[in-house]
C-alpha cells in the first residue's frame, strides 16, 4: 500500500475543511483582538499615555497572531487551490485593501512614538485604526458575497471568468447584505479588542473599553440575528443534484448544482448544527455581561466562544459548498471537487501533525510570559522601548 492511502481521498478532504474552519478561527480568536483594539484606539485613549497603553497591551503578541492569517492563506494555496485561484481572481482589489490596511499597522508600531509631535503621533494612531477597521469590515463582507454568492463561472479548462468590469466587481462586492455581515464582524471584533482591554488594562482605559464593547456586542448579537432572518428570507442557497463523489477528480464542472429556497434547509437535514449559531448567541451574550460586569477573563472567553460559533455557522451552513456561483451554480466550487490532490493532502496534513502543536506551545508560552496589565508605569518609566 502507498503510505498516503492509509487515509481515504474523501477523509482527508474532510479533514482539510475542518483545518481550513481551525486556521481561520484561530485567526479571528488571536489577530481578532489585535485588529478590535486598533479600531477601539481613538475612542478609549484621550492622551497619549493613555493611547500607548493600548498599543501596548497588544503590541508585543500581534506579530504573533497574525501568523494564522499567513497559515490560512497558505492552507488555501495548497489545500484549495480553485479556491485561491478564483477568490483571489474576483475580490482583488478588496484583498488589495486588506493588505494595504495590514501594512500600515507594523509601520504604525515601530514608527508611531519615535517622535514627539502630536500630529505624528495622532496620525499613527489613525493608521492603526484603518489596519484595525478596514479588514474587519472588508472580511465581513467578503462572507456575505460568499453567502449570496459570487458572480463567477468556469471555463471547460477550469479558468475563472467573472462578470463586470474590473472596478465594478469590488463595487458589486458593497451590496446591502454584505455590509450588514461586514458591520457585524466589525462590531464583534471591536467587542473582542474590548474584552482583550479589560483583561490587560485598567483605569479609565479598561471602562470606555467595556462601555463602548457593551454596545458593539449588543450590536453584534443583534447583526447576527437579523442576518440570519435575511438569510432565511431572501437569499436563495445552493443544492448539489447530481450524486455526490466525495473521492473523485477536483473539477466543479462534474457537478450538477441548482438555486434552493434558503441556505437554512442545511438545519432540516443536519439539526445538530444549530448548536453553532445557539453557541455564537450565547458567548456574545456572556461576552456583553461580562463587560457589564467588569469580569476580565471569563469576559475574553465568551467573547472567543461567540466568535466560534458565528463563524462555525457560516461553514456548517454552507457545507459542502465553499464558494457558490451566482452566475453559473455548477462552478460552485465545493469540498468534494476543489481541493488538491490525494498525496499533496496527506503530505500536508503529516505536516500539520507535527508543527502544529509547536506552533501552539509556543504561543501558550508567550502569552503565560506577557501575562499581566499594561500600567501608565510601565509606558512612562520605559518611554525609549516600549511602543
Amino acid at each position: 500500500m502507498i503510505l498516503f492511502e492509509l487515509l481515504p481521498y474523501d477523509t482527508l478532504r474532510l479533514i482539510w475543511w475542518l483545518l481550513l474552519g481551525v486556521l481561520l478561527i484561530g485567526f479571528a480568536l488571536t489577530d481578532g483582538f489585535d485588529m478590535g483594539v486598533g479600531a477601539l484606539l481613538p475612542f478609549v485613549g484621550r492622551t497619549d499615555v493613555e493611547r500607548r497603553i493600548v498599543i501596548n497591551t497588544v503590541g508585543p503578541v500581534w506579530e504573533g497572531n497574525q501568523v494564522w492569517f499567513i497559515l490560512g492563506g497558505g492552507a488555501i494555496f495548497a489545500a484549495w487551490p480553485p479556491l485561491y485561484a478564483v477568490s483571489f481572481s474576483g475580490f482583488y482589489l478588496a484583498m488589495f485593501a486588506v493588505l494595504a490596511a495590514l501594512i500600515l499597522r507594523p509601520v504604525a508600531f515601530k514608527y508611531r512614538s519615535k517622535r514627539e509631535s502630536i500630529i505624528w503621533r495622532s496620525s499613527w494612531d489613525w493608521a492603526l485604526f484603518v489596519g484595525g477597521a478596514v479588514p474587519a469590515l472588508i472580511f465581513g463582507v467578503a462572507v456575505g458575497n460568499v453567502l449570496q454568492g459570487v458572480p463567477f463561472e468556469l471555463t471547460p479548462d477550469l479558468f475563472s471568468r467573472y462578470e463586470g468590469s474590473y472596478y465594478g466587481k469590488f463595487l458589486g462586492l458593497l451590496n446591502p447584505f454584505a455590509l450588514l455581515t461586514g458591520v457585524v464582524s466589525i462590531a464583534m471584533l471591536t467587542t473582542h479588542g474590548a474584552a482583550w482591554l479589560s483583561l490587560k488594562a485598567e483605569g479609565v482605559v479598561a471602562e470606555r473599553a467595556r462601555s463602548i464593547g457593551v454596545v458593539t456586542g449588543l450590536m453584534t448579537i443583534i447583526g447576527f440575528a437579523v442576518s440570519g432572518l435575511w438569510l432565511f428570507l431572501v437569499i436563495e442557497g445552493y443544492a448539489l443534484t447530481s450524486d455526490i463523489v466525495t473521492d473523485g477528480p477536483s473539477n466543479p464542472l462534474y457537478s450538477e448544482v441548482q438555486r434552493t429556497s434558503t441556505w437554512l434547509s442545511a438545519y432540516v437535514a443536519r439539526p445538530w448544527i444549530i448548536i453553532a449559531p445557539v453557541l455564537g448567541f450565547a458567548g456574545m451574550t456572556m461576552a456583553v455581561l461580562g463587560l457589564r460586569k467588569g469580569r476580565e477573563v471569563s469576559t475574553l472567553l465568551w467573547s472567543k466562544l461567540g466568535i466560534f460559533g458565528a463563524i462555525s455557522t457560516v461553514g456548517l451552513t454552507m457545507f459542502p459548498f465553499i464558494l457558490p456561483s451566482s452566475l453559473h451554480p455548477n462552478s460552485s466550487l465545493t469540498v468534494w471537487d476543489s481541493s488538491s490532490s490525494h498525496q499533496t493532502l496527506f503530505i500536508m496534513l503529516v505536516v500539520t501533525v507535527i508543527f502544529m502543536p509547536l506552533i501552539l506551545a509556543y504561543t501558550a508560552w508567550v502569552y503565560k510570559v506577557l501575562w499581566g496589565k499594561v500600567t501608565e508605569a510601565d509606558v512612562t518609566g520605559n518611554s525609549d522601548t516600549v511602543y
